[in-house]
């Protein structure tokens, strides 16, 4: 688990690789893109709480160690050497209420853990707070078929909004970082475009970026 986390500490760095990277954390007052090295990101966390229910869980993402994961035989997607996200700095003020709000916001199967965090920009690297679901909680499911697992986000739903829209979510997130491509998220934002239809557009498409309003990052200044 490491260290534990000062309520008031004013250098507090949280890293965020799912839905953290497009709905912050409130109370921010910086927004950096980067990555961490040694894990790898799959949509292999059920969801029970947020985007399924306990009946029916829908799947979200959580990192596995490499090392780990090079024992599974995931052999459907490759995984690149970083999982690009963002790292968000907490007014030190506010780290008690954002640390109270994410542990309920992560208290389906997530624990907390540190890794150290790369800024895209070069700049020195920063010790972050980071949610991971790991192998030997409940709710980690493992290995999926990428085309079952995509039907199975399909047709999910819960309290937070339809699975489909966490995971496309995700995807025109990552697009936006200029991240480098991680095959297991597009491949399966592919797969739920497909059962969609052919009129919902890619992200990578020149036609999409177009059509993308500059609202979200507004709401990410509004935030800090």
């Amino acid at each position: 688990m490491g260290s534990t986390v000062d309520d008031h500490d004013e250098n507090f760095w949280l890293f965020g690789y799912g839905s953290l990277i497009w709905k912050p954390p409130p109370h921010f007052d910086k927004r950096i893109p980067g990555w961490v090295d040694g894990y790898v990101r799959r949509f292999w966390q059920a969801s029970e709480d947020h985007r399924g229910t306990p009946e029916a869980p829908g799947r979200v993402v959580t990192l596995i160690e490499r090392s780990h994961w090079d024992t599974l035989g995931d052999h459907h997607h490759d995984a690149p050497k970083s999982v690009w996200g963002v790292a968000y700095h907490i007014k030190p003020a506010k780290v008690a209420e954002v640390k109270k709000d994410l542990d309920i916001r992560e208290i389906n199967g997530y624990s907390i853990h540190f890794a150290p965090f790369q800024p895209a920009d070069g700049s020195a690297e920063i010790k972050t707070l980071v949610y991971i679901g790991t192998p030997d909680n409940e709710q980690f499911v493992g290995v999926q078929d990428p085309q079952e697992l995509a039907a199975h986000i399909h047709k999910s739903e819960g309290p937070s909004g339809l699975n489909k829209e966490y995971l496309l979510n995700l995807d025109k997130a990552l697009c936006e970082l200029d991240a480098v491509a991680d095959s297991h998220i597009h491949d399966l934002a592919d797969r739920v475009r497909a059962l969609d239809g052919p009129s919902h557009a890619d992200p990578r498409s020149p036609a999409f970026h177009r059509n993308t309003s500059t609202r979200e990052a507004e709401e990410f200044e509004k935030t800090a």
